[in-house]
């Protein structure tokens, strides 16, 4: 027994933060990883050039205004997600501290 416990009194975290304690920072650091290797696969190093065409009725719509693939931005959102996961997590683990 400790000097502030009473009989039968334990002061032993709930299983559901123990399993929050190890889940949360693992799923963080697996998305991180696959937002990494999705956004290095899918790397374009095509670039392209287009012209003025003012007689031709056909209106000129690009795949976005970015020199990255979407696959490289899909992977890049996982990534910054993953990361934001962790910094949540640590929060959570440093306030808990105290």
């Amino acid at each position: 027994m400790g000097d502030n416990n009473t009989l039968g009194e334990h002061n032993t975290p709930k299983p559901a933060r123990r399993v929050s304690a190890v889940v949360v920072p693992l799923l963080g650091l697996l998305a991180v990883i696959v937002g990494l290797i999705v956004a290095w696969n899918t790397q374009s190093t095509d670039f392209g050039w287009f012209a003025y065409a003012p007689l031709s009725n056909q209106v000129f719509t690009g795949n976005g205004a970015a020199f990255v693939s979407q696959g490289t931005q899909f992977g890049l959102a996982v990534t910054v997600l993953g990361l934001l996961l962790l910094a949540f997590w640590a929060g959570l683990a440093v306030g808990r501290r105290r």
